[in-house]
């Protein structure tokens, strides 16, 4: 099935006043469009168009002959992820089980965003931070270049945070650090973060 631009799950000024909707419409309409459109190009000239997404985006990389295909499927699967990873009035509490999980695994929630943080800040040009399910249940912070993401590399993506400066510079500039702590603590959609925890490890054959 080709790749399709989703739908928002919500209206473009909705992220106000964390993510303007002027944001949102270059992000989604624009950046995320370009990843499908040349996504499905590059897929059907691989002979790849019975294949989900996540065996695209497994195979893909692990060839780089098909580097391209990579780059747009890599950034259609994040991006799927990342408009459900923000909702409006977002961060807060954390759901039970995850909030466990996270202080398990950081020792506290402050801990925790501060890495987070920290790896986004530290990501040298584009790419994206990620909080990570490890295949023994632990999580882990990583970040990656440019379309990277933790499918990837044989991990389960709990939240990703988008570092690209299309994600942020027109409001914040140049200051990432101002735009991951508001992401952290006024956008991410907990509910969604803890469904995917409660899913478990993703098991997928490239």
């Amino acid at each position: 099935m080709p790749f399709q631009l989703p739908e928002l799950p919500y209206a473009y000024d909705a992220l106000g006043p964390y993510m303007s909707a002027e944001t949102l419409e270059y992000h989604h309409d624009k950046h995320h469009n370009a990843y499908v459109v040349k996504g499905n190009e590059l897929a059907a000239a691989a002979g790849l168009e019975g294949k989900t997404l996540e065996e695209i985006v497994i195979s893909s990389f692990k060839n780089p002959a098909q580097a391209g295909l990579f780059n747009n499927a890599g950034q259609h699967w994040n991006h799927q992820h990342f408009w459900n990873w923000m909702k409006p009035n977002g961060g807060g509490a954390l759901p039970g089980n995850l909030e466990s999980a996270i202080k398990d695994s950081f020792g506290d929630v402050a801990t925790f965003r501060g890495k987070f943080i920290e790896a986004g800040v530290t990501q040298f040009g584009s790419g994206w931070a990620w909080l990570v399910l490890e295949n023994d249940g632990k999580l882990s912070i990583m970040k990656t270049p440019n379309a990277e993401n933790p499918l990837a590399h044989g991990k389960t993506a709990l939240l990703g945070c988008d570092v690209w400066e299309h994600s942020y510079y027109i409001d914040y500039r140049n200051a990432r650090p101002k735009y991951l702590e508001a992401f952290v603590d006024s956008l991410v959609n907990w509910e969604y973060v803890a469904e995917l925890y409660e899913k478990g490890p993703m098991k997928l054959a490239a």
